[in-house]
């Protein structure tokens, strides 16, 4: 896949978490209860804002993201990050059977960063 619609995947997906941050800020704002303020943090962090820096350094990098080091990021991150950010919302909800899962999906997330990282680095100096 070229890197134009790569970094469009990341964009799209990125937006969408976007209006999920903001939706849940509303709520919590709305609602006085701030108990899932973490939660919230991690959405806009991992989801929001580095889901866009990730598409614009795919962008900047275009021969990064034709690697297959860029395709398993895409898919493990965004396979893993829904379900750590739904059991980190649970864990905040009362839930501590949830860290298990939180714990287990933070690190396929990590593994797709390093995947990430590769694919930048390893193709960095490729026109």
């Amino acid at each position: 896949m070229n890197a134009e619609k790569f970094s469009q995947r990341w964009f799209l997906l990125a937006v969408t978490y976007f209006v999920i941050g903001v939706g849940m800020g509303v709520y919590m704002g709305a609602s006085g209860d701030h108990s899932l303020y973490p939660a919230h943090a991690h959405i806009n962090l991992l989801g929001w804002a580095s889901m866009a820096l990730t598409g614009l350094l795919y962008r900047m990098f275009p021969a990064a993201a034709e690697t297959r080091s860029a395709a398993l990021h895409f898919w493990l991150y965004n396979l893993a990050l829904p379900v750590m950010l739904l059991a980190v919302v649970a864990i905040y909800l009362g839930k501590p059977q949830a860290e298990p899962v939180a714990g287990i999906f933070a690190v396929i997330v990590f593994v797709s960063v390093l995947l990430f990282w590769f694919a930048i680095f390893s193709s960095r100096n490729k026109a």
